[in-house]
């Protein structure tokens, strides 16, 4: 039985959109964070001049396999293990990442951790590209974000919905510059850089 996921199959439409204009550059994503394998599967038919590589902590790896194998397209590779606090990453040879709903589960310090490592594997020029829901000085975009953050800082005090300005922060500090900001549906955003080193 594959995992499955609801909001994968209503945002993966608007977030395809997106990344046709952004990575119709590139050669070859690493997804980061994979989580049932849906997203990778849609954007790899969707983007057939990519390979598409997905990865996730182990738990979630024969999820993303089913998915992967089920699909059998030929430029979707099997998942592989990235955990964000493990040393060293996957060399994947990737000239652009992206990762959708990430930030606001993980703790700020793998958050971190996260921006540190893309701005050391990424080449010049390299793309990353971050979707989710995101708070602009200091305020949500929306009550339902508020309520999301709330709940998710609940369940664990590390994780909730990141501020704009910080990550952006995390980002220049590692070489990345901001790209694009895209409104994308159910107030999430999609948050694009470039890396110049």
């Amino acid at each position: 039985m594959k995992p499955y996921s609801e909001a994968c199959e209503r945002n993966r439409g608007p977030i395809l959109g997106v990344l046709r204009e952004v990575l119709g550059d590139r050669s070859k994503v690493l997804e980061i964070g994979s989580g049932t394998g849906q997203h990778a599967v849609h954007f790899a038919a969707g983007l057939p001049h990519l390979i598409w590589q997905p990865s996730d902590i182990a738990d979630h790896l024969s999820g993303i396999r089913a998915w992967c194998d089920e699909a059998a397209l030929p430029n979707l590779r099997p998942p592989i293990e990235l955990d964000l606090n493990a040393e060293p990453w996957p060399d994947t040879g990737a000239d652009a990442v992206f990762s959708a709903n990430t930030l606001h589960i993980v703790a700020w310090e793998e958050v971190r951790t996260l921006f540190e490592r893309i701005g050391r594997m990424l080449p010049r020029d390299g793309v990353l590209a971050i979707y989710g829901p995101f708070a602009y000085g200091g305020r949500h975009t929306s009550q339902s974000n508020a309520r999301f953050d709330l709940m998710l800082r609940e369940r664990d005090p590390r994780s909730g919905i990141r501020k704009f300005e910080g990550v952006d922060a995390l980002a220049r500090a590692h070489g990345l510059v901001l790209d694009r900001d895209v409104a994308m549906p159910a107030n999430n955003r999609m948050l694009v850089w470039r890396l110049f080193g």
